[in-house]
């Protein structure tokens, strides 16, 4: 069964990415809702060993890319070659042909490689010259970025963000996890990393999607869905303070990644019908880097994360 090696999947990321189970359960919700995930958080917290983990975990190839200010559309995208003995344009595809694709500190490129980025993720396909390309049936981008350095960057467009599913946000391990970290870090140097998972394939997590998206959502928690949308579109309805904070609300995307994450959620949790507490433990990094704060947030400190909690704490469960 998908869901008996989802379960040794996440055990095997769990014990590679030591103190992070939020990182690896969001990896997983990603994979089974089919889309791409921001990481946020300072060096050093295992983001590209979790991509890493996961790409060992599964039948599918893996690249990590660097984002410098350098970098060019076709260092992703690959480019067409001229090939003296033929005579003729060969296309070389670049690293977003593989299934797994860390884009490693992406607010380092500059605008044309975000937007090369962009249709890879929203269309599943890059254009170079005149032609179009598609890019493998199994396609998830998790992509980075460094918090405590901004110089140098190129904030990402709000239409890019939209476009990852979610937004996490990571912090340092507690003194119980480094030492956990320390422990690993030496058991790897002594006796190297050996394979601990059986690949998933690529059919088990198509499978996966399908049963994800066959589980019972009541009609009461859709509307639940709609209305935490509606709130940030709509705050005045629910609190004046609320419609201080906000400039804009979110995108129907976001209702759409709510109820994907949550339907993964539950069904990583082994039950058939999709709870509340589904849509409330996915609705923060479902709609963290879509929501634009006003200005007057800004000035009294309040951030993403303290909107979308109050709009949680407003909106009755059903």
């Amino acid at each position: 069964m998908p869901l008996d090696r989802f379960q040794s999947l996440k055990q095997y990321l769990d014990s590679q990415v030591i103190g992070q189970p939020e990182l690896t359960e969001n990896l997983l919700i990603a994979l089974i809702a089919d889309g791409h995930l921001l990481v946020e958080g300072p060096p050093g917290l295992a983001k590209t060993r979790a991509i890493n983990a996961l790409s060992k975990g599964i039948e599918g190839n893996f690249h990590r890319v660097q984002f410098t200010p350098d970098l060019l559309p076709a260092d992703l995208t690959g480019t067409d070659i001229y090939r003296a003995e033929t005579g003729q344009f060969h296309f070389e595809a670049g690293p977003l042909f593989h299934n797994l694709v860390l884009a490693d500190e992406i607010n380092r490129a500059p605008a044309k490689v975000q937007s090369a980025l962009l249709e890879a993720m929203a269309e599943g396909q890059i254009t170079v010259g005149k032609k179009s390309y598609k890019l493998p049936d199994l396609f998830l981008v998790m992509a980075t970025q460094n918090p405590l350095e901004n110089e140098g960057t190129y904030p990402l467009p709000e239409a890019q963000l939209d476009r990852f599913l979610l937004h996490l946000n990571l912090d340092y391990p507690d003194a119980q996890t480094e030492a956990q970290i320390l422990a690993l870090s030496r058991n790897e140097a002594l006796h190297g990393e050996a394979p601990q998972v059986t690949p998933i394939s690529q059919v088990d997590i198509e499978n996966a999607r399908e049963q994800a998206l066959t589980l019972y959502l009541a009609p009461s928690l859709e509307q639940y869905i709609v209305q935490l949308v509606m709130a940030t579109r709509q705050p005045s309805v629910y609190c004046d303070e609320l419609a201080q904070w906000l400039e804009f609300g979110v995108s129907p995307r976001a209702t759409i990644a709510i109820e994907r994450c949550a339907r993964a959620r539950a069904w990583l949790m082994q039950r058939d019908f999709v709870s509340p507490e589904d849509i409330q433990a996915v609705t923060a990094n479902a709609l963290r880097h879509r929501l634009l704060r006003s200005y007057h947030a800004e000035a009294e400190g309040v951030d993403n994360d303290t909107i979308i909690q109050r709009i949680l704490s407003l909106v009755a469960v059903p």
